[in-house]
C-alpha cells in the first residue's frame, strides 16, 4: 500500500496510510511512522532501493533514500554507457564501486578524515552491495487479513515489564497476536479458505505509566532506604502495584484508567473501522485479571437482564398494564401504595422505574423519605447479582453481603460502553484475593452482569494463579481442565509419566492382593488331612474371588476422569469449566522451582492458550477448529 501511494506520486501530499492491520499510520511526506492505539516513538519509514551486507552481518541493510537516488543514478549512466567502475563516496566517506552489474562493493575505511586531509582507504574486508529486493532472503511479512471477525484487550500485571526479556505490554501482546495468526492458519484453514473468517484483533491496555505519573514515585523516592537501590527500585516499581491496587486512592486511578482506556480504544477502533460487526472480550494477565473481575463484578446490567438472571418462574410481563402492576407491587412492598396515582398517572413501569433518578421523582412530587426508600430498593436490585457472588449470601431481600461484603476496595467503579463477549484470565490471582476478602465460596447461581464466558488459563508451576472451581464446588476434589497440546497430542513426557503412575497402581494392587491372600492362609483354622483337597479347591476360589476386584479400582479412574468434563461448577462461565492448566514442557519438569517464573509469564508466547483463546471466540459464531483435539 505504501509503494501504491508512492507509484501514484502521492509523495508531496500529507498522505496518512494505516499499516500493520491498523494499529500504525504512516505519514508519506514525512517518511514516519505514528502508533494509533498506544503511546510510542515516532519511527522512520524508509524506501528501501539499494543495500548492503558484510561478512558478520546477516541480514541486507538499506541506504538512505538519498544515497539509494545517487546510487541508481550513476547505476543507470554505467548502464545506458556500459562504463563501469563508477567510483562513488557514502555520507559517511565510505567507498562504493561499481565493477559490473553483479558485482558492486562497498569498502569500509580504516581510518577517517581528519585535520590533516587525510582520505580513507579501500583497506579492509568490502561489503556486498545488492541493487532491489529480489534473491534477499528477508522475511518481508504478507500483511493480515484485513477482516477482523473480534476485538481483544488485554491488561497487563504489576510493573513495566510484562515477561521474562523485560519486554512492554505492546511487545508482548505483538506476539500473541503473531501467535494467533499462526494459529489461525495451521487450525481454521478451512474457514480462511471459504472466507469465513479473517483474524482477532488484540490491543493492550497499559495503567501502569498512568499510575506511577501521579507522583507517587517521588513521594517513594523519599523514604526509600538507600541500600540495595536497584532490588528496592525494582520493588516500588513492580510488586507495589498490589498494595496500590488495595489503596482507595490508587485502586480508583487504576480502575478509572484501565476502563477508560479500554472505552478510549474502543470507540477510536470503531471510528477506523466502521464496518466492524464482531463481539468484543477482554484478558488480564496477573493483576489485570483481578481488575478487570473487580470491573465485571460491578458492571450493571440492564433491569430485565436482571430479571432473566434471577429467573423470577416465568418472562417478563410484555404488557404496558402488567409492568404498571409490577411498580405497584413494589410500592406496596415499600409501605408506598398512596403513592401508586403518581406513577400511572407518569405511565410508570418497572423498567422506567430503574431509570429513575432522584430529580424524576422528586418532579413527581415524592417527598423526600418515599424518595430515599424507592432510590434504595433500586440501588438494592442492582446489586443484587453482586451479593450473590459470596457463597454465604441468598437471594433475600435483606441480604447483607453488597460490595463492600464482597472485600473490595471501596472505588467507584465505571461502567464499560459494551458487554464482553468473553473473559479470559492468565495466571490469575483472583481465587487467592477473594478468599482473602473473606469469599469462603461463589454461588454456583452467579454470573458476570455483563459477561457470560470466563476461563481461569494458568501454568502448572504459576506461583501466581490460584483456581476458581474449589470456591464453587467446594464438596468435590476434581482437577482442571488440562489444555490440549496445538498439535493434537499430549507431551510425551507427561504420557510416559501417566503410563509409570499406572504401572505403579497396577504393582501396587497386585502386591497388596497376594499379601491378603498370604496372611489368610495363615491365619485360617488347621483342616484335617482327608479335608486338604477340598479346602485348596475353596482357597484357589477364594483367591479367584479376591483377585477379581482388583481390576475394577484399577478401571475406577477412567471413568472419573471423563465425568471431570461433564461437573456442574455454576454460572460463572455459563456452565462450563472455567479453570484450565497448561501441560509443562519436558524441561520445565526437571524442576518445578526453577521454571516457576518463567510459569508465569509464558502466556504471551503459548500456542496452546492462544489456540484455546481462539476457539472460544470463534465457538460464538458457529465456527469450530477443521480437527478437534483430543481432550477438547
Amino acid at each position: 500500500r505504501l509503494e501504491e501511494a508512492h507509484g501514484a506520486g502521492r509523495d508531496n501530499e500529507d498522505v496518512v496510510v494505516p499499516t500493520s492491520g491498523g494499529r500504525y499510520d504512516v505519514h508519506l511526506k514525512k517518511r514516519q511512522r505514528v502508533a494509533v492505539y498506544w503511546e510510542e516513538e515516532v519511527s522512520e519509514v524508509r524506501r528501501c532501493t539499494w543495500f548492503y551486507k558484510g561478512d558478520k552481518d546477516n541480514k541486507y541493510i538499506p541506504y538512505s533514500e538519498t544515497f539509494s537516488e545517487e546510487l541508481e543514478e550513476a547505476y543507470m549512466v554505467a548502464v545506458t554507457l556500459d562504463e563501469w567502475k563508477k567510483r562513488l563516496e557514502s555520507p559517511s566517506r565510505e567507498i562504493i564501486i561499481l565493477h559490473n552489474p553483479k558485482l558492486m562493493v562497498h569498502y569500509h575505511p580504516v581510518a577517517t578524515s581528519d585535520d590533516w586531509g587525510s582520505t580513507p582507504t579501500e583497506q579492509g574486508r568490502p561489503r556486498t552491495v545488492k541493487r532491489g529486493v529480489e534473491n534477499i532472503a528477508a522475511e518481508i511479512p504478507n500483511g493480515e487479513p484485513l477482516q477482523i471477525d473480534h476485538l481483544v484487550f488485554v491488561v497487563h500485571g504489576i510493573g513495566p515489564a510484562c515477561d521474562i526479556r523485560f519486554r512492554s505490554i505492546v511487545q508482548c501482546v505483538n506476539d500473541f497476536r503473531n501467535v494467533s495468526l499462526s494459529m489461525l492458519q495451521a487450525h481454521f484453514k478451512k474457514a480462511q479458505e471459504q472466507q469465513q473468517i479473517g483474524r482477532v484483533e488484540f490491543l493492550p491496555v497499559n495503567w501502569h505509566s498512568s499510575l506511577h505519573s501521579t507522583g507517587v514515585d517521588v513521594d517513594l523516592e523519599r523514604i526509600t532506604l538507600p541500600s540495595i537501590n536497584r532490588l528496592r527500585h525494582f520493588i516500588n516499581d513492580t510488586i507495589l502495584d498490589v498494595f496500590f491496587y488495595n489503596s482507595s486512592t490508587y485502586c480508583q486511578t487504576i480502575v478509572d484508567t484501565v476502563a477508560s482506556e479500554m472505552n478510549r480504544l474502543h470507540q477510536l477502533f470503531l471510528q477506523r473501522n466502521p464496518l466492524f460487526k464482531g463481539g468484543v472480550s477482554i484478558a488480564g494477565h496477573s493483576l489485570g485479571s483481578l481488575i478487570l473481575f473487580d470491573l465485571l463484578t460491578n458492571q450493571k446490567a440492564a433491569p430485565e437482564e436482571e430479571e432473566e438472571e434471577r429467573g423470577g418462574g416465568g418472562t417478563r410481563t410484555a404488557s404496558s398494564q402488567g409492568g404498571l402492576e409490577e411498580v405497584k407491587e413494589i410500592l406496596r412492598k415499600l409501605e408506598l401504595s398512596e403513592y401508586h396515582d403518581a406513577f400511572e398517572r407518569e405511565k410508570m413501569d418497572r423498567q422506567a422505574l430503574f431509570l429513575c433518578t432522584e430529580k424524576n421523582l422528586k418532579e413527581m412530587g415524592i417527598p423526600l423519605g418515599p424518595r430515599m426508600k424507592i432510590l434504595h430498593y433500586i440501588s438494592s436490585e442492582r446489586e443484587m447479582q453482586v451479593c450473590l457472588l459470596h457463597g454465604l449470601c441468598s437471594s433475600s431481600r435483606n441480604c447483607q453481603y453488597r460490595d463492600v461484603g464482597l472485600g473490595q476496595v471501596s472505588a467507584n467503579y465505571p461502567q464499560l460502553n459494551y458487554k464482553p463477549t468473553i473473559f479470559f484470565a492468565f495466571g490469575s490471582p483472583i481465587g487467592m484475593f477473594l478468599t482473602v476478602r473473606g469469599v469462603k465460596r461463589i454461588n454456583p447461581n452467579y454470573s458476570l452482569p455483563t459477561c457470560k464466558g470466563f476461563f481461569n488459563i494458568f501454568h502448572p508451576f504459576d506461583p501466581v494463579a490460584y483456581r476458581i472451581e474449589p470456591m464453587i464446588v467446594p464438596d468435590q476434589e476434581f482437577e482442571p481442565m488440562l489444555l490440549p497440546h496445538h498439535k493434537g497430542r499430549k507431551r510425551m513426557h507427561l504420557e510416559l509419566k501417566e503410563g509409570l503412575t499406572r504401572m505403579s497402581v497396577d504393582l501396587k494392587n497386585n502386591l497388596l492382593g497376594s499379601l491378603r491372600v498370604a496372611w489368610q492362609s495363615f491365619t485360617r483354622a488347621p483342616l484335617p488331612a482327608v479335608e486338604a483337597a477340598s479346602a485348596d479347591a475353596d482357597a484357589e476360589a477364594e483367591v479367584g474371588t479376591e483377585k477379581q476386584p482388583d481390576p475394577k479400582p484399577e478401571e475406577a479412574p477412567a471413568p472419573v476422569k471423563e465425568e471431570t468434563s461433564f461437573i456442574n461448577v455454576g454460572r460463572l462461565n455459563g456452565g462450563n469449566r472455567i479453570d484450565y492448566v497448561l501441560q509443562e514442557k519436558p524441561i520445565e519438569s526437571f524442576n518445578e522451582y526453577l521454571f516457576a517464573l518463567q510459569g508465569h509469564l509464558c502466556y504471551w508466547e503459548s500456542e496452546d492458550t492462544v489456540l484455546l483463546v481462539l476457539k472460544e471466540i470463534y465457538q460464538t459464531q458457529g465456527i469450530t477448529l477443521d480437527q478437534p483435539l483430543p481432550g477438547s
